[in-house]
């Protein structure tokens, strides 16, 4: 492999956010007469809001959520988040950060989320790292993870090949996406999920935390 970029999930893996969606999930569909689990949304982590809405409509209402409905339980659903303390940088993202951008390789997010409020703090803190162009939203797609769309628009922007890439997620459907998209994908598990949910997902190789891939950044290479 000669490696030329690296894409990065973000919640999870760039920031702590995601007990803070979990939380907020789960209190937006409650209000909303949807049940969820703070678990089924780590399980989900990385679908379009509209599809994970369709699966809980479809599993509890016996249809399909309407778009007018998605729209309201994510409107909540970001009201309550934006409510929230920002959600800290993940240890380790900086050091790895770093690493890569000294070698020269080029950067991108991949992410199934569209929040603002999130995509604007990449800028504010990990200034110089991520260039507008090479950040993919749920906006951008219209398929979201486990689909491989969203990598392979990263691929796109960044003008590598699947080859010449490799992916960090921290969720069993990212994982999915990174791997369906042909791209060497590095699983950090970040959140309550066993290993072996996300090796079973596809992970090439998984680490305990982003501190940790940034500590073995460079045998990792090596072993590529």
């Amino acid at each position: 492999m000669q490696l030329k970029a690296v894409l990065f999930d973000m919640d999870g893996v760039l920031f702590d956010s995601m007990p803070l969606h979990a939380k907020c999930w789960v209190a937006a569909c409650s209000k909303f007469g949807l049940k969820a689990t703070e678990r089924q949304t780590y399980l989900h982590e990385g679908r379009t809001a509209f599809a994970t809405m369709n699966i809980f409509a479809l599993e509890q209402w016996g249809r399909e959520a309407t778009e007018e409905e998605v729209e309201e339980i994510y409107r909540e659903k970001c009201r309550l988040f934006n409510d929230c303390k920002e959600a800290p940088k993940m240890p380790g993202a900086d050091s790895l950060l770093a690493k890569i951008k000294a070698a020269g390789l080029k950067i991108a997010v991949v992410t199934g989320s569209g929040q603002a409020s999130l995509l604007g703090r990449l800028e504010r803190h990990y200034s110089g790292y991520f260039l507008p162009e090479l950040i993919v939203s749920s906006k951008d797609c219209k398929y979201g993870k486990p689909n491989p769309d969203p990598y392979l628009l990263g691929l796109e922007r960044t003008g590598v090949e699947a080859d010449e890439a490799v992916v960090v997620e921290n969720a069993p459907l990212g994982v999915e996406a990174g791997r369906a998209a042909g791209i060497f994908t590095i699983a950090v598990n970040t959140g309550p999920l066993a290993d072996k949910e996300l090796l079973d997902a596809g992970a090439n190789v998984l680490f305990p935390s982003m501190q940790a891939l940034a500590d073995g950044w460079e045998d990792l290479l090596s072993s590529l």
